[in-house]
């Protein structure tokens, strides 16, 4: 099994069985729909497993097969309507990237979409790329995984110059992964490079905080191999801000990390806490962890991987497993004060394994994806209410 089927599939996940373990939460019906059921094939996604984006009332998002008659296919880019109705964008075709695992994000100077994929282009080690409204692709790098990292995961993030910036990883390269810039006239630059100690394979988004550092995770690496929390100052130097035990603490980062207005970090591990189905947790500025939940692997889901997404005091996210008998994640929302609500849980039918995060609409609609289930097993769009 590939590196890509392995993680569509949820091959990385280890499933434990267990009996719950004592946490507050609970569950509400909340209005869930599914707005689009993906079939793959000649002119269709597959599998999405990024965070989807709201732009001009559309979702615009990536699949990471799909696009031709082939088992697995390329990927494409995606526009589906708050009405349910889909557009492909745009269908890669290898030599312009292949395999795209993060969602999209808007230049804020030119309000164009730019996205990367995990391999393809001309080192096989993905590219860079600003996609047109009409779907006209520009790829604007190529990986090396020689100088710069490859298998680029994570949305891209930007400042308020247009620079944009973001992770690769280390797998099938030279080294444990590396941050880099792509500055708004095309340069690119490799702002560190992971040595094992300090962290390896980075694949979260970043953060990044009004003083210019960037905050994120590894999933591998630091004291213990468990995986760390980071933050690389503008002058080039990283602290590693927590590196994972692997045990009551957790292991395996692999989600977005948000910050609140005091600085508070919080995200998820894939594995680690009580029952090793992974933990929501607060690091603060000092670097003192506070595990938040831990996730059971029963009702409350289990292995989250997916970003967080903040709205005031609440955290709302997804767990790729979990949620009841079918085993296929939930949607959850979590107070600061240790409550937490289980908005939906996936049946199959109408999606299975969120990967991905949730994004904000309006009058309290969160919007998503599920990598898996749904009519054709490809995959869903869906919307919740959060209300």
């Amino acid at each position: 099994m590939s590196l890509r089927e392995g993680i569509r599939s949820g091959a990385w996940l280890l499933v434990i069985p267990l009996t719950a373990f004592g946490h507050s939460e609970s569950a509400r019906s909340a209005d869930y729909q599914v707005l689009y059921n993906f079939v793959g094939g000649l002119h269709d996604g597959a599998h999405p497993i990024g965070t989807v984006l709201l732009r001009k009332g559309n979702l615009y998002g990536t699949t990471e097969y799909g696009g031709d008659s082939g088992l697995l296919g390329p990927g494409v880019v995606f526009r589906v309507a708050l009405d349910g109705s889909e557009t492909v964008l745009h269908i890669f075709n290898y030599s312009d990237g292949n395999g795209p695992q993060a969602g999209l994000t808007t230049d804020p100077i030119t309000g164009k979409l730019y996205g990367s994929t995990t391999d393809g282009g001309a080192y096989g080690g993905g590219v860079l790329f600003r996609l047109e409204d009409d779907g006209t692709e520009t790829v604007l790098h190529h990986f090396n995984p020689a100088t710069d990292g490859n298998f680029p995961r994570g949305r891209l993030i930007h400042d308020s110059q247009g620079n944009f910036y973001g992770i690769a990883s280390s797998l099938g390269g030279q080294n444990d992964g590396t941050i880099y810039r792509l500055a708004q006239d095309g340069s690119f630059e490799v702002l560190h490079t992971f040595v094992g100690n300090d962290g390896e394979d980075p694949a979260a988004r970043l953060e990044r905080d009004r003083a210019g550092n960037l905050y994120g995770t590894t999933f591998f690496g630091g004291a213990n191999n468990s995986g760390t929390v980071f933050k690389l100052m503008p002058s080039g130097t990283l602290v590693t801000l927590h590196s994972f035990s692997g045990g009551g603490d957790g292991a395996r980062p692999i989600g977005r990390l948000v910050r609140d207005k005091a600085g508070n970090l919080y995200g998820t591990t894939l594995l680690g806490g009580a029952a090793n189905q992974g933990v929501l947790f607060k690091l603060a500025s000092d670097g003192t962890e506070t595990v938040l939940h831990d996730f059971s692997g029963g009702a409350d889901g289990a292995q989250p991987q997916a970003d967080l997404t903040r709205i005031g005091d609440t955290l709302y996210g997804t767990t790729g497993s979990g949620g009841g008998s079918c085993d296929c994640g939930t949607v959850f929302e979590f107070t600061l004060d240790g409550r937490e609500t289980i908005l939906h849980s996936f049946n199959g039918s109408d999606g299975a394994n969120p990967y991905a995060g949730l994004i904000k609409g309006r009058n309290g609609v969160l919007y998503g994806t599920t990598a898996n289930g749904g009519s054709a097993g490809d995959g869903v769009v869906f919307r919740v209410s959060s209300n």
